[in-house]
């Protein structure tokens, strides 16, 4: 993991990027239960030097990734949005 770049955040899904440029392929299995505790250790990203530091980390990731993020996720269902997170359907076309 590139701990200079991404110190907290964005560090898994830039390790699963690099694992893609090198021709794996990152497997989902339906029948794993994994719980995550966001923010358990580290705390929310309320202070300014930590609001600061995710800045950083999101300009590094996106001047890293940027053709890929240009390209979109090949995986996204096509007819949900881009503009949001939460799955909606998208209604202009």
């Amino acid at each position: 993991m590139d701990e200079e770049d991404f110190a907290v955040s964005y560090n898994d899904v830039d390790f699963c990027l690099k694992l893609r440029e090198k021709g794996y392929l990152i497997v989902y299995n339906p029948y794993i239960e994994l719980i995550h505790y966001e923010s358990k250790t580290r705390g929310y990203e309320i202070t300014p030097e930590k609001q600061e530091r995710f800045d950083k980390e999101a300009n590094n990731f996106k001047i890293k990734w940027k053709n890929v993020l240009e390209k979109g996720d090949i995986y996204s269902n096509i007819n949900f949005s881009k503009e949001r997170a939460n799955c909606t359907i998208e209604t202009k076309k």
